[in-house]
């Protein structure tokens, strides 16, 4: 089947999570990635969290599917003269260096696009160029940290927390793959390439922008009506930020973790009920409380507002016989927003996510099989093919020899240690 990136080459000088993630997704749309690696050592999570000795880790398989790997020292004369080959012949380079990495490399932006004017370059860094902290090194929870996540995740009583959903890495690459086809897009249209840069703390920002409204709305009315710490509410007052609202939206939907059937023994036991003012009435049915329909002091949000946390006892109450599912199951027939909480055992058993390609098991040549992530993103027209990840320097050779080296000229660069 024709892929939308057929014909696409991109220089793969990504490591860890961020611009990984990113790669992977334009392989899996056909892009051909050539994932350039320091010979004998490679991306620093083949070997980090590794739970087979002699096999590349799930951290590194997991990000690195469908991609070409080339062993490559760019410290060597002869690594570069390669680097170079491979500039003039690529679509696209993404990496994630620090600063100044590749200017030291002898390929600063100038260069590559002397070697190439249609090249499209694309970086991953913690702070946007010119930021007073660009200099800092960032990792997952540090861009939470700088981009508003934690401020505003936790409980008003507690620290700020980070959030386990990789808003820093995995977010950006997402990102940044939409920003390396646009570049694309525009090419096309001018015949010139360009830089596309993205920041970590950006990327993570960018989720954070409902906090960004109720800053605003909070510096001119001095509260959150949404929040737990609302005056009605038992948790506190405001000061000038916006707080931590433990597991309440924020937004205009009131909502709460529940407890359900076995919460004592399974700490995922819980669902996520939300009350919308339109939903009122079914809930109301779906509780057996009707009365609350048209009870004055029930019936508007704002008649609600003072006694939510109220209202949530009498639900968790309703749920303390019944399962998550089972809860699930009967409030989803009165179309009340809700879902069980399900852990990752759940996730990666469930029939729904493997149906999709959401969840796909590949067979890799070393490890076995295993369980990744599959494409997020779903077409009527494209059939998405999950593969293995590349052992280290598998590909050295064919990479080589697809740049125009014969044998002899491969077997020199192997002397020189250069691959």
């Amino acid at each position: 089947m024709t892929k939308p990136l057929d014909g696409i080459r991109i220089i793969d000088f990504t490591h860890v999570q961020a611009d990984p993630a990113c790669t992977q997704l334009l392989a899996w749309y056909g892009a051909d990635v050539i994932k350039v690696e320091r010979p004998g050592a490679g991306d620093v999570t083949r070997s980090q969290l590794r739970d087979i000795p002699g096999a590349d880790a799930l951290y590194f398989t997991m990000l690195n599917g469908n991609k070409r790997s080339l062993t490559l020292d760019t410290k060597t004369q002869e690594g570069k003269e390669v680097l170079g080959k491979m500039i003039k012949t690529s679509d696209m380079m993404v990496e994630n260096f620090g600063p100044g990495v590749l200017d030291r490399m002898g390929f600063s932006w100038a260069r590559i696009q002397e070697l190439n004017p249609k090249m499209i370059m694309a970086s991953v860094k913690g702070f946007s160029d010119g930021h007073s902290y660009e200099d800092l090194k960032v990792y997952e929870n540090v861009a939470q940290c700088a981009g508003d996540a934690a401020s505003t995740t936790g409980f008003w009583d507690g620290p700020p927390t980070v959030s386990a959903a990789a808003l820093g890495d995995s977010n950006t690459g997402m990102h940044l793959a939409i920003g390396i086809l646009t570049a694309l897009m525009q090419r096309q249209k001018t015949g010139k390439g360009q830089k596309v840069s993205y920041s970590m703390q950006d990327a993570v920002l960018n989720l954070c922008r409902v906090k960004l409204r109720d800053q605003q709305r909070l510096d001119k009315i001095g509260y959150l009506e949404k929040y737990p710490q609302y005056p009605q509410y038992p948790h506190g007052t405001f000061s000038d930020v916006v707080p931590r609202g433990g597991n309440a939206s924020g937004g205009g939907q009131p909502g709460w973790m529940l407890k359900c059937k076995g919460w004592e023994t399974d700490p995922n036991a819980y669902i996520y009920f939300t009350i919308q003012g339109h939903a009122w009435k079914p809930i109301t049915k779906a509780l057996g409380k009707p009365e609350w329909a048209t009870d004055p002091a029930y019936m508007t949000a704002e008649a609600r507002q003072d006694k939510i946390f109220d209202i949530f006892a009498t639900i968790e109450e309703w749920l303390k016989d019944k399962t998550k599912y089972e809860a699930v199951d009967i409030l989803r027939k009165f179309d009340i927003p809700c879902a069980p909480v399900l852990s990752m055992k759940e996730l990666a058993a469930s029939p729904d996510l493997r149906k999709s390609g959401s969840i796909v098991e590949v067979d890799h040549k070393v490890r076995g099989k295993y369980l990744t992530i599959g494409s997020p993103i779903k077409f009527s027209d494209l059939e998405i093919e999950v593969g293995q990840s590349p052992v280290l320097g598998e590909h050295t050779d064919e990479v080589l020899a697809d740049l125009g080296y014969s044998a002899d000229d491969i077997a020199k660069l192997h002397t020189a240690k250069a691959v």
